[in-house]
Order: structure tokens, then sequence, then C-alpha cells
């Protein structure tokens, strides 16, 4: 990737000389040189001072990125290359921060890039201004209206593809802070002559090429239009398609760039209503017809194109076949109707279809302006964008290139006027004394053209308002009659003996000596498009169109605004457009592009030398470079001046101490620059001749070169220093590396040596000790195996003593047994014969169950009610008695158990057995409530001093004491209060004071509220009609909820026989005195951890978030 390099100043690696004004030597030639030079180099933007001179790349250059925006951006003109951002941006700081109106003159040649550079210009603002929504859209506006204005306005002529045939000045309105409010457009003679004929290689209008290629089938079906350019009679077939011009993109381009502009669906569809009733009148034609009186009168050839026509605008047939057909004069009170023969009607037609473009043009104009104007009525600060025809020098000059050419005589002339004006004001501002400058003044041409009284569009008008025969011969006899004698007018008619054998000069033209050089007009059709008439028959058909766009562009046909006066002359309203454009210009601060093409071919990389001389002429530059160098050629602040030469005074070098200017003074004093060569100004330093400011850049390049040497040596020295120092570190680092690892070595060799020795030396004392325990243990092992056979003799001596005895016992046992049995044998032996069986049978049985009781009793389980085991049976027979067995254990342990209870706890008892017939499975909060102790009075109130008053006033035994929290229906937030029950009351009152705040008998209690949730929440609902129901129901939240309604359920039960309905729902409704509020549980992360919260949604909503 190529190294960008940074530029610091103008004067920085240029390309030739970026300023004109320090040309040297100044001449045409040096001049021509210099442009192609940079031109070569890409360099297309050079500087004449403050004026930028743009040569057309006919290509794109990589120089208008947003990083050359962002490069450009707030920096001072001399301080970077030459570039058309350079001076936007000067233009717009000046705007901004100095609120001055600005405007810039773009003037070139056609195919010179006029056009592009105002775009640049226009997009370079929108890029540095401020942002957001409104001025962005503003910005979008104003940069979508160029679009529209080029598919209406500019053609492909043979000098440029997208040549502008107006001239356009816009107003950009900035606010305070230099943001875009809006803009006005103004337009300059229309050449629309372009509608109806075209010189060979050049092409219409682009709109109605756009129209043909782009628009969709249905859209061209409503228009009544066909693809073929080849339809249309006011199309140029021989140039119908540009090479890499998209006819059918540009189409959506501009559909777009209206729509962003702000025209609405129906005005498109009118405007291109009005451009397709343009394209079809040109195939209207005529033939004639020979009346009965003798006289010749022309006839529409074919009425279909004249239907689809009136079809288009909205009009009756027959109103547009008689205006084509009759001419209508009013004199005073007098009407005279004559008919139009085959050329008046081609005439007519013609005149129609250029009148109805123009206007059609200026409609457009009007309806941008319409949507792009400042919207706040607030100071404004406007920047203006001329972009306007150049010089014009054809083969063939017209009425047209007059009239282009006088505006650019004028534009000269505010050029000349404004540049003089602004180096007298920096002279004077700086306090350099003003010498005149000698220049030619082109007031003299202006005036011959000009002048009310003799000037040639004066003569002009006089001579199509005269009445009789007027030609534009007549007119040319005027002029030479007239301007006869004028240095800068030339006719071969003329009395001047020096033009009457001038063969260059044919009889019907005449010569005007510009500032550009000499111009030679043809005089033919002057008068016809001065007046660039209109039958006053067609107007009033136009007018009585149903299209209301066409409609209001006739206003001079509404029958009830007649006006007989002649409308002004072309020439007339163009020089009074002129005159305002030049009056606007002179109030703002001017700055100037100045344009040139380098070649016909339309082709990069090609510089015409003969081409540019030309322009370079007529544009006035050399004359532009004498006018600045007439003075000071070269002018620089102190500061930026001392900072670029310092290095060439060893005094101001590195550093100066004090002010920029005499710094500067003792910098070209050590130099020994003459002092006739320069001049203090207050802020600047004025240089006369540029070979001074060369001799500058000259002695600074090789002190450069000298001071870069200095800082290589510097750089070597330090660099070889460095790299020494580093290796001598580096050397000390290895050595002291190496010494600890060699005494970690040999460290580690001596500590492995002792640890062999010290390994030795253990294992041998190991051994030692090993072999001691060893013969120890041996020796108690003998003592203890000789003991041990002594005691197994002594005891296997003893086993058989007792082995012997307790055989005779049993022996004698046994005989016994057996004598028993034979006793009872003999004694029985009559009564086994009947009942044996069943004795046999019920005593096993009896054994059985003896055994079986007697099994149970060993094995019969806790005390404890909860546990649930239980032996298993032994015999299937006693499954019965196995079950009811374990139900009167059962039984007999748990009333065992309740004979243990107190009255007290039996109580409590009761109360955990209520609440879990109450909230078991309904109440999310009551499993956590079974291990709670219920103790009901846990303020004490009788033992507290606190509420002494409030334990005074209560006579009765207090069942709950507690605090809870009574919520507000207000905002759904808890006060803290203290709730009593009694046998036969319900109390509420003030935690700090004691004072009782509701007192509500056990009687008027209807029901208690809560929700299924884990929250303490529950409501006291009233019965109505009742003397504490007036205020309406009680809201509470309660840490022990599941006590407090067990308790009140039970108080209530036991004092009034009737049981209170506890209501268990995540909605019920609490009536606050007549109002009825919902109370809503909901499920909900809390902020505060696990506490519920209640919010006030409404006036009927209480909503609780519970987690």
């Amino acid at each position: 990737m190529a190294k960008i390099e940074v530029k610091t100043s103008l004067l920085d690696n240029m390309v030739g000389v970026g300023d004109m004004v320090l040309l040297e030597p100044l001449s045409e030639d040096a001049f021509l040189e210099n442009l192609k030079k940079r031109f070569d180099h890409n360099e297309i933007y050079t500087y004449i001072g403050s004026v930028v001179v743009s040569i057309n790349p006919y290509r794109s250059l990589p120089i208008y990125t947003p990083e050359k925006v962002e490069e450009y951006r707030n920096r001072n003109f001399y301080e970077l290359s030459p570039h058309i951002y350079a001076l936007a941006d000067e233009a717009y700081r000046s705007l901004r921060d100095q609120d001055k109106d600005q405007c810039i003159l773009i003037t070139g040649e056609s195919g010179a890039g006029k056009t592009e550079a105002s775009k640049l210009v226009m997009s370079y603002v929108a890029a540095v201004c401020g942002k957001g929504i409104e001025v962005n859209q503003v910005k979008e506006q104003l940069l979508q209206s160029n679009p529209v204005l080029e598919a209406f306005g500019n053609a492909k002529t043979v000098r440029n593809d997208n040549s502008s045939r107006f001239g356009k000045y816009m107003d950009i309105e900035f606010d305070f802070k230099g943001d875009p409010l809006g803009g006005v457009i103004s337009n300059y003679l229309l050449e629309k002559s372009r509608v109806v004929r075209q010189p060979r290689g050049e092409r219409n209008f682009h709109i109605f090429y756009q129209l043909l290629s782009g628009a969709t089938e249905d859209l061209l079906r409503q228009l009544k239009l066909e693809k073929d350019f080849s339809k249309y009679n006011y199309l140029s077939l021989d140039c119908a398609q540009v090479n890499g011009v998209d006819d059918a993109a540009n189409f959506r381009t501009v559909r777009n760039a209206m729509q962003i502009v702000g025209f609405m669906d129906d005005e498109s569809q009118s405007v291109l209503e009005a451009v397709a009733a343009v394209l079809k009148l040109g195939n209207l034609e005529f033939k004639p017809e020979v009346r009965g009186n003798g006289v010749d009168e022309s006839k529409i050839k074919d009425k279909n194109e004249l239907k689809e026509i009136c079809e288009l605008i909205g009009l009756d047939q027959s109103v547009l076949e008689r205006a084509f057909s009759f001419r209508t004069v009013e004199a005073k009170q007098e009407k005279v109707s004559t008919t139009l023969n085959v050329a008046q009607a081609y005439y007519a037609r013609d005149a129609l279809a250029k009148n109805l473009y123009s206007r059609l043009f200026s409609w457009l104009v009007y309806r941008i302006n319409e949507s792009i104007k400042a919207q706040i009525k607030v100071r404004k600060k406007v920047m203006g964008v001329l972009d306007i025809y150049g010089f014009e020098i054809f083969e063939d000059n017209s009425f047209e290139q007059f009239i282009i050419n006088y505006c650019n005589e004028k534009l000269q002339q505010i050029f000349i006027e404004l540049t003089l004006k602004e180096e007298q004001e920096e002279y004077i501002r700086e306090g350099i004394e003003w010498t005149h400058i000698e220049y030619f003044n082109n007031a003299v041409i202006c005036d011959l053209i000009e002048n009310n009284t003799y000037g040639i569009l004066a003569m002009l008008d006089e001579e199509c308002l005269r009445p009789g025969t007027v030609t534009d011969e007549t007119f040319l006899e005027k002029l030479n009659q007239v301007c006869a004698t004028h240095q800068h007018f030339e006719s071969r008619m003329s009395k001047s003996s020096r033009f009457l054998n001038d063969t260059t000069l044919p009889h019907n033209c005449f010569r005007i000596q510009h500032y550009a050089g000499k111009v030679m007009y043809c005089v033919e059709g002057f008068v016809d498009k001065n007046n660039d008439l209109l039958y006053r028959d067609l107007s009033q058909a136009m007018w009585k169109a149903n299209n209301s766009l066409i409609k209001s562009i006739f206003p001079e046909g509404n029958p009830a605004k007649i006006n007989l006066k002649r409308p002004p002359t072309a020439g007339s309203q163009f020089k009074s457009s002129v005159a305002t454009l030049m009056r606007n210009l002179q109030t703002k601060n001017p700055n100037y592009i100045r344009c040139i093409k380098p070649n016909d071919k339309k082709a990069g990389h090609i510089f015409t030398e003969a081409l540019v001389r030309h322009q370079v002429r007529y544009l006035g530059l050399l004359e532009n470079v004498r006018v600045r160098r007439a003075g000071y050629a070269f002018r620089q602040l102190y500061e930026p001046c001392l900072e670029r030469y310092k290095m060439l005074c060893k005094q101001t070098w590195p550093h100066w101490r004090g002010q920029a200017r005499p710094g500067v003074e003792v910098l070209l004093n050590e130099l020994g620059i003459p002092k006739e060569e320069y001049s203090y100004g207050r802020s600047k330093i004025f240089i006369r001749n540029p070979r001074t400011l060369f001799k500058l850049e000259d002695l600074r390049k090789q002190r450069l070169e000298d001071l870069a040497t200095l800082i290589q040596k510097i750089y070597r020295g330090w660099k070889c220093r460095t790299q020494f120092l580093l290796m001598k570190k580096s050397q000390i680092v290895i050595s002291a590396w190496f010494r600890r690892y060699a005494q970690q070595k040999k460290y580690q060799k001596t500590k492995s040596s002792a640890i062999v020795v010290q390994s030795y030396i253990r294992g041998w004392k190991a051994r030692k000790t090993l072999r001691e325990l060893k013969h120890q243990k041996r020796c108690e092992e003998a003592v203890t195996t000789i003991a041990a056979f002594w005691h197994g003799t002594q005891a296997r001596r003893e086993l058989k003593r007792l082995k012997e005895e307790a055989r005779c016992k049993h022996a004698v046992a046994v005989i016994w047994a057996y004598w028993l049995g034979l006793k009872v044998r003999r004694e029985y032996r009559k009564f086994f014969r009947a009942n044996a069986g069943k004795k046999i049978s019920t005593f096993i049985v009896q054994r059985i169950m003896q055994k079986y009781f007697l099994d149970m009793k060993k094995k019969l389980p806790s005390m404890s009610p909860t546990d649930r085991s239980w032996p298993p049976r032994s015999y299937l027979f006693l499954d019965d008695t196995h079950k009811e067995l374990r139900r009167i254990f059962h039984l007999w342990r748990c009333k065992k158990y309740r004979d243990q209870f107190t009255e007290q706890k039996k109580l409590i008892y009761e109360e955990k057995l209520e609440a879990s017939e109450l909230f078991k499975d309904k109440k999310s909060s009551y499993p956590s409530s079974v291990g709670q102790r219920f103790d009901g009075d846990y303020l004490e109130i009788h033992k507290n001093p606190k509420f002494q008053k409030l334990s005074g006033s209560i006579e009765e035994k207090i069942i709950v004491a507690d605090l809870v929290n009574k919520i507000n229906r207000a905002n759904g937030k808890g006060a803290v209060r203290i709730f009593l029950l009694t046998k036969s009351n319900l109390i509420v009152a003030d935690a700090k004071s004691g004072q009782k705040k509701a007192v509500v008998l056990l009687n008027d209690i209807e029901k208690v509220s809560m929700s299924s949730q884990k929250d303490g929440f529950f409501a006291v609902h009233l019965k109505e009609g009742s003397a504490a129901g007036s205020k309406g129901d009680f809201l509470f939240s309660s840490d022990r909820l599941i006590e407090v309604a067990t308790k009140l359920y039970r108080t209530a039960q036991s004092s009034t026989s009737q049981k209170i309905n506890i209501e268990i729902s995540d909605e019920f409704v609490v009536l606050f005195k007549q109002d009825k509020v919902c109370v809503k549980f909901i499920q909900g992360n809390q902020k505060n951890g696990n506490i519920p919260t209640c919010k006030r949604k409404n006036n009927r909503l209480l909503e609780v978030a519970v987690p």
C-alpha cells in the first residue's frame, strides 16, 4: 500500500505551481504549461489567489472521498493542495463564523464541468454542516433538486453529454449554527428552441428519452406514448442513445427525487402528461386548403394525434383545432379573426410546444422552491451557488449566444470589480499602501449591449414594437446607424470604412469585440426569438384545459384577465433578470470557480493546448493573475510564515520566544532580502515578487536536507549508544545468571552428597534399632506362647470334666422324663381314643397364641402416636386379630398421650386443628404456620406501661394483641396499627398513642377475605347497616395471618354461635365508604426482596405484587 503523504502547506511537494500568482515568468505559454503539467499528474485544481481553476478530467478521481472531506474541513485555504473543497470550506466557515453571506460563481463553457462543480460544493457543505432528522431532510431535498432540474433542463450536446441549457442560481439558507434551513432557486433563459429542433449530433432535453426508456408499459399506455424514439418528430434520431448513459435508470432516479423533494403523485402525473403532450405536438402535421373566398388555410392531417393530446390535457378537441387554424387579434373594442396558412400553423405548433415546456420548467422551479424554502422565519445566512452557461463562440452564433455572452460580460465586470475591491480592502486592512492597478474595464461593452437608449437590446425591442414591416435586416440596418462608430462594434454595412472589404464578415452578421475575443452574430431569427410570440388563441385554449397544471401556467388565457398590452420581450426579461442577479451578487462575498474543458473528445488524459488557450483568454485568467500580482504576489499570516521558515535563522530556530512579527523581521533581516521585496502588514507579511518566495523555499529545502542529515547523525549515534548499552547490560545479566547457575549446581552437588551420607547413617542406625526390637519381640512372643499353651491345657481339662458332668445330668433327666411319660400314658390311656385330636389341637393353638403374644410383647412399637410401624404377622389365620390388635394399641397409645396434656395445651391443639381445616391446601403460607406457636397476646398490653390507658379501657380478656398494617385506599401504602381481639369486639388502635381508631362488634363481621398466595393481606368485611360499617371494610397486612384469622373465626363462633365465612381468592372486592375497590394479587419480581407490595392502579383497583 502506497504511503500517503501529508501536506501542511500549498508549497509542499508542488506539481508545477499550485497558485498561478506565484508563476514566474508570467506568460500565456507558461500559464498553459503549468496547467498541463498539473493535469498530467491528476492535479485538476489550481489557484489564482482565492480563485479556483478546475479542469474537467472526464473520468473519476479518488479525491472526493469522505476522508478528503474531513482532511479539508476547518483548514486554512492555502494549508493544503488546491481543491474545490478548500474553497467550499472557506465560504462555509466565513458564512458560519463571520456572519458573511457568500456566493460561489461557477463559469466556463459547456462541458467544462460547471454542473459537477456545483454538485461537489453542495455535497461538501451538506457533509460538514450539522446533523439531525430535520437538517438531514433539508439537505436531502436540496441535493435531490438537482436530478429533477437536470432531467428537464439538461441535454446532450456535441461538447457535453450533460450540458445545462439554462442558468441556475441557488440561494442556500442557513441558521445561526450553520445548519441548512432551505433554499431558493432562480433559473435563467432556458434554451426552449431545443424542444422543436436540435443541431446535428445533439439531443433534446433528457426527460423525453428517460420517459420513453424508463416508464412502465402501463404508464406509457396512460400517456398514450410508445417506446420507439422514431415515432416522434421532436426527437433527433442520430444520437438518441448515449454511451454510458442509462436513461431508464435515470428516470427512476428522477421519480424518486421528485418524491423526496415533495411532489405529490397527482403533480408528478400532471408533469409527465405535459411532457407527453409536448412530444405529441411535434407529430401534428398540417395540409393546405383553399376556402371559398380564395384564402389559404391549414387543416390537421391526422386528427387522432390531436385527439390524444386533448385527452392528455383535458381539452375539447374542437377548441385546440380552431386555435391551430385561426388567429384572433384584439385592438381596443375590435376583434379580427384571420386564418393561418400551413407555415403559420407550424409556427403556432412549435411556439405552443416551446412555451408549454418552458412554462412547465418554470413551474417545476417554483414547485421545488415551495418544498425547499425555509419553514422557520428567523434571520438567515445565505450561500449562493451560480451555475450558468459560459462564454459561447460557435460557427453560427444567434440570439441565444448573444444573450449568454452578455451575461458573461456582466459576470466578468462584477468579477473584476469585486476582485479589485477585495484586494484593496485587504491592503487597507493590513495598512499597506494601495497602488492603482491598470486593467481592461469591459463596462463599455456592457453599455453597448444594455444601454436604454442606444444599446443593442433596446434597439431590438424598439424594432419589435415598431409598426410596419419588421425583419432581421431592418434591425441590422438600425444597428449600423446607431453603433457604427462604437469601437467594439463591427459590421460590413456600417459607415466605418474599415470593414467594407472584410470578407470574413457576412452582410447579415455583426461582430462584437467581447472581453474574451471577437464574436460574430448572425441576425437571422433575432426578432422572432426576442418577440417569443404565442398566439392568444392558443393561450386561451390552454387555459380551458381540465388539467390544473396546464391551466395554471397559462394565466393570460383567462378571458376575465385579458391584457391587450404587449408582453415583455425575451431580451428585456433576461436583462432585468441579470440586473437582479448582479445586485444580489454584489451584496455577498464572492468565491470563484473557473471551469476549463481540456478537449473536445470528452476523453481523459488529453490536453488540447489550442482549446485550453482559447478558454484561458476568454475567461480572462491571465488578466486575473496580473490584477492579483499588481501589488504583492504572496501574503501569509506571521505565525505560519515563522513556523515554516524559522529553521533558516539561528535566532528563530528551534523556538522563537515572543510575538510572531518580530520573529519574521529577524528572519528576513538575517537572510538579507531587500526591503523593497516585502512589506509588513498588521497580521500578514506581503511578498512582492514570486522569485523571493521561491528563494525562501529553496533555502528551506536545503536547510531541511541539512537538518535531516543532522537528525540522521544524532539518531545513528543514539541508536549505536543504545545498542552498546543494551549489549553491556545483557552481558552483565548473562554473567550474573551464569554465576548463579554455577553456584546452584555446586550447591546441588554438595547437598546431594550430604543427603547420601545422611541416608547411609540413618539406614545403619535404623537396622540396628530394628534388630534390637525384633529380639525383644521374639522374647515377648515366646513367653506369650508358653503361657497360652499352659492355659489351653488347663482349659481342656476343665472342659472335659464339665462335659462328663453334663452327660450324667442329661441322662438322669431323660430317664426321669421317660418315666413320667410312661406314668401319664398309663393314666390317660383310656381317654385318648375319644378327645385326643381336639385336645391336641387346642393345646397346639394355645401354645401358638401364647408364643404370638409373647413375641408381640417383645416387638411392640414406640408410644408415639405418629409412629406408623407395626410388627409383621406370624401366622395367616391371625390376620384379623393382628389388625384389630394394631387398632386397639393405637387408640390406647393416643389415650395415654392425651392424658398427659394440660387444658392450655389442649386449647392450642384445637386451634391448630381448626387452622388445618380452614387453610390446609388453600393458603400457600399455611405450612409455614404449623410449627409456630399461637401465643395471641404478643404486645403484653396489660404489662406494657406504654399502653396503660388502652389497657384500662378494655375490660374483657384480650385474645389477640399484635401490630398490623392498615392499607390506605388512596395510595396502597400501610400504616402501623394495634390489632386487638376480645370475646365480643375487634379493636383497631394507633400504634404510637394507643388511642382507639375503631371498635367493631363481632356480630357486625360478615366475612374475611384473603388470597391463596404467600402474603399477609386480609380484608374484614362488615355487614351493611351496621354501626361500624359506615366507614367501610378494613384491609390489613399481618405476618401472623393464619393465627389471627383462626382466633377471629373461633372467637366469633363461640361468642355469637355464628360462623364467619373465610373466603380465599386472588381477587376480591373491598368496600371503602361507598366505593367498591378490587384487590388483585399478581405474581411479580420485587425490588425489596420477598416482601409483597401494594400499589394503587386507579380509583377501582389495588394491585398486590407477591413474589
